[in-house]
């Protein structure tokens, strides 16, 4: 039930004058941050390039090994690196979309860049 009011006449218009409660219009809810929204674009990058960097790391070590002969043996090396400068930044940032997806705390999605 509404409280009454005290009714001002101010001229061609009534005004009412609203009385003191303990409710100032603000809930709890309002202040709170949203869930944030997974970031696809850069998870799906993220998994391409630890893909791609597991698959080109083990045929460089296959490579080193002697495992696979190799008719140039001087492109080891740079599928090994290039194999690890993709494999580094996929593995980290799918671990973080992983351990964000479980909810464990301290991992957000955050700390994933967006590509947008």
């Amino acid at each position: 039930m509404m409280p009454k009011r005290l009714v001002v006449d101010g001229g061609s218009a009534k005004y009412h004058k609203l009385t003191k409660s303990s409710d100032d219009g603000y809930i709890d809810l309002q202040f709170q941050r949203p869930p944030p929204k997974a970031p696809y674009k850069a998870i799906m990058l993220a998994t391409l390039l630890f893909s791609i960097g597991t698959v080109l790391l083990v045929v460089g070590a296959l490579l080193l090994s002697g495992y696979i002969s190799a008719e140039y043996s001087d492109r080891t090396w740079p599928v090994l690196i290039i194999g690890a400068l993709m494999f580094i930044p996929g593995a980290y940032h799918v671990r973080i979309a992983y351990y964000a997806f479980k909810g464990y705390e301290g991992y957000s999605y955050d700390d994933i860049p967006e590509f947008d």
